[in-house]
């Protein structure tokens, strides 16, 4: 597609016929974006979705919008999964009357974009680096050159075989390194990696395996310990890839006697090496909502510095993070028995030398001095050994707070979380919530594709529109709202970040605000919506959820909340299904008195109904949470 045949903005799809994944696979797409010099601010972008049968969204896989000379080569791992989809490809032309973007291969082939024989010409989209002395070539095949020194590969055990080598020949320094980067992971995989490699004897040559995120952090995971025979060896890596990243397979020369180093057939097993015996972590069990229990996490012997508790939705106390209504962890330090009491909760035990993010909400209550009030150590279980890691300086207070922490240790550790009240006169309440511990750093899941069809507001409105904007429509905010006695303190997500409100002092008594989502895809089967609202002050007018369906006049109402209903933030669950192209909006209106903000935040489209989602609500309380099902 180019400028001949459209303008500036327009798009273009390839839609592929249904596809299914059954096994782990790997896309690969080879492409090319060109564009005119002049025209470097608004490039062309090429992005490919998946589009599941069951969704009413398009997932985002890859985009792309850097212009070359030449094709270039994605490799985008496809996990393995019953459903159907089909793949979208779209164009979107940028600036410039020489803008075009073109395709040459798409394939989907079984395996993962990881694993190489270097037989074929895109050698999987495996680039060496470049170095004006040392590269990584391609050898064997037919043509003989004279530094493929080898008899035959690996693969085809033959001489017209390929294989990857780097050879001395051209050093000019000492310390010259070749570096072959395999292509970004787009999925999480953990597993052995193995590849087969040769190293002439007697040189002066290191062999390394490196991984490097896309923060650029590099992480020695293997070295060649010797030269072995001169026959092919095989090495067996675990291997750990959470969130993107690279393998580096590079060879650093370092002496006169350079030698050779070949690799051949690399491949990936999701299962760990033989000579693995580790502890798997798994992040399911290492976290904790506290909805039916303490799940792995538990307390000192001592005695009890923690409490499960919940508190009904009133104006006064908030509930919990996870849906407003359940359950939570207090810690009462005027209740402990003497000052200077630490309650300590350990969390469950996590395997050595991995990197791990820690998250978790905490809100504190009371203490005229918050600065320690809570904290976190690690605590090093062969050692006994407690490092403090995070603790609270300052924060406001009665908000839930999100905290996020990267670590890694070489020993299996613990998490402890620990109440602290110094002096008898100064004691509150702090509580704890929603602890996960995920694989890798905290940072590097923010350079994620955001979730499709969720929305946190914290960049932006995502995909949502307003019929018309001015002081009366909804407003992107974070902190509390100027009205005391109504609207929230913080966010629902992180407790500093954005969420969408309306602000009663600029409307009048039933004044509407509404909130468009973008057209969603009619499907069969039901779909879940899950939101969070904040209906706090004492003239809270109403807060409704509309469906839309394409070509009709009239809304039909799927959800409704009059009034004030607590000072917490609140799960809303909304299951409805549709099999038309349709909208959802979102509408507030104002009560009675400038104390009536209405605020929403995290905004979730799932496929399926919602009774997946139902079993972590428990409704003892006689207080249910909100699910309502209507069907169009």
């Amino acid at each position: 597609m180019d400028t001949s045949f459209g303008k500036q903005g327009e798009k273009a799809v390839l839609l592929s016929s249904d596809l299914q994944a059954e096994e782990w696979s790997c896309l690969r797409l080879v492409y090319q974006i060109t564009t005119s010099s002049e025209s470097l601010s608004d490039p062309s972008q090429l992005n490919l979705y998946m589009r599941f049968e069951d969704e009413s969204f398009d997932r985002l896989l890859w985009s792309a919008k850097e212009p070359s000379d030449s094709w270039l080569i994605a490799s985008l791992d496809l996990q393995n999964s019953s459903k159907k989809f089909k793949i979208l490809i779209e164009g979107v032309l940028g600036q410039g009357n020489t803008a075009s973007i073109a395709l040459f291969e798409i394939k989907m082939t079984t395996g993962y974009c990881i694993e190489c024989d270097f037989e074929e010409n895109h050698l999987c989209g495996f680039v060496n680096r470049w170095n004006p002395n040392v590269n990584w070539f391609v050898g064997g095949g037919s043509i003989r050159n004279v530094h493929s020194i080898l008899p035959q590969d690996h693969t085809f055990k033959s001489e017209l075989g390929h294989y990857m080598y780097v050879d001395s020949v051209y050093v000019k320094h000492f310390q010259e390194v070749a570096q072959l980067i395999s292509p970004l992971t787009t999925a999480p995989m953990a597993g052995c990696l193995s590849f087969y490699y040769q190293i002439q004897q007697g040189n002066d040559n290191v062999f390394s395996l490196y991984t490097r995120d896309a923060a650029g952090l590099y992480e020695e995971i293997w070295k060649a310990d010797r030269p072995g025979n001169a026959a092919w060896n095989l090495a067996e890596v675990e291997f750990n890839a959470p969130y993107p990243m690279e393998v580096i397979f590079e060879v650093a020369f370092n002496g006169p006697k350079g030698g050779y180093v070949a690799l051949d057939d690399i491949s990936f097993s999701p299962v760990h090496c033989q000579n693995q015996t580790e502890l798997l972590f798994s992040a399911v069990e290492a976290s904790c909502n506290f909805e039916q229990d303490l799940c792995n996490f538990n307390q000192d012997k001592e005695g009890p510095g923690w409490t499960r508790v919940k508190v009904k939705p009133n104006m006064y106390r908030a509930g919990d993070h996870t849906t407003g209504l359940g359950y939570y962890l207090l810690a009462n330090t005027k209740f402990t028995s003497q000052p200077g009491y630490i309650g300590r909760l350990y969390g469950p035990s996590l395997p050595g030398n991995l990197q791990y993010c820690l998250r978790f909400h905490y809100a504190i209550y009371g203490f005229l001095k918050m600065s320690d009030t809570l904290a976190v150590y690690i605590f090093e279980e062969n050692h006994v050994v407690q490092e403090k890691i995070w603790s609270v300086l300052e924060s406001p207070r009665g908000v839930w707070m999100q905290a996020e922490i990267t670590f890694k240790k070489p020993m299996p550790t613990k998490v402890v979380f620990m109440s602290l009240c110094k002096s008898f006169w100064d004691c509150g309440l702090v509580a704890l919530d929603d602890i996960t511990i995920q694989l890798g750093s905290c940072s590097s899941s923010e350079k994620l594709l955001p979730p499709p069809g969720e929305c946190t507001f914290e960049q932006d409105e995502c995909t949502f529109t307003q019929e018309k904007r001015n002081r009366s429509s909804w407003h992107r905010r974070r902190g509390e709202t100027p009205t005391s006695y109504t609207g929230p303190k913080g966010d629902h997500t992180t407790g500093v970040g954005y969420y969408m409100y309306i602000e009663a002092s600029h409307m009048v008594y039933g004044q509407k605000a509404r909130l468009l989502s973008r057209p969603l895809r009619g499907v069969s089967g039901k779909h879940c919506l899950t939101f969070f609202y904040h209906m706090y002050g004492g003239g809270t007018g109403l807060l409704s959820v509309y469906l839309k369906k394409e070509e009709d006049s009239e809304e039909s109402l799927l959800w409704r909340r009059r009034g004030e209903q607590s000072i917490s933030w609140l799960r809303a669950l909304i299951e409805y299904s549709c099999e038309r192209q349709h909208q959802i909006i979102f509408e507030a209106i104002r009560g009675v008195s400038i104390r009536s903000d209405i605020a929403i935040d995290d905004i979730k489209f799932q496929a399926g109904p919602c009774g997946e989602m139902e079993d972590t609500t428990q409704q003892s309380s006689g207080h249910s949470e909100d699910l309502n099902e209507i069907e169009y």
